[in-house]
Order: C-alpha cells, then structure tokens, then sequence
C-alpha cells in the first residue's frame, strides 16, 4: 500500500475538467485507488465520486493506492497533481 497526501495547486481544484483528468489517469492503473477529502472518501476511478468530494483550490487530499502496480501509479498521480491539471474559469 502507498499513502501520500498532495496539495490542489489548480484554481479549479478537483471540479469538471480536473477532475475528469484525473480520473481518467487513475483508471489506467490495475491498482485499487482512494482519494480522501476531510471525512469523504471516494474511488478515484469514479468520477461522480470524485466531484462529491468537492475538493477545491488549495485543498489537501489524501490518496491511497492498493495493488501490483501501486509505486508507477503513485509517481504518476503526484505528476498530474503538482503539474499537469488543467486550470478552467470559474
């Protein structure tokens, strides 16, 4: 198992586009992926659960990957993250 906690640093945070990027990279792994906000956990392979987590701009989320591809998974996810989400106006 992988544990690791990331900052939003997008403006839109995890909302439409955002978070259908994310999504769709999660989904590319075999591995088992969470993705927590405060009390809320959601399968980050579902995108409406992602958007209920209604993660925002500066916004701490807790991610935790299970299965045998956990550590690519894990170094991909942190590089969409800090880098490479879309920004979108609000």
């Amino acid at each position: 198992m992988v544990k690791f906690s990331l900052r939003l640093k997008n403006r839109s945070g995890l909302h439409a586009r955002p978070a259908s990027v994310f999504v769709r990279k999660c989904k590319m792994f075999k591995s088992t992926i969470k993705v927590q906000k405060g009390d809320r956990v959601a399968d980050a392979k579902n995108i409406l659960q992602v958007l209920s987590l209604g993660a925002d701009y500066g916004d701490e989320i807790l991610v935790e990957i299970v299965g045998e591809d956990e550590k690519t998974a894990a170094e991909e996810i942190k590089e969409l993250v800090e880098k490479e989400l879309p920004e979108i106006d609000k």
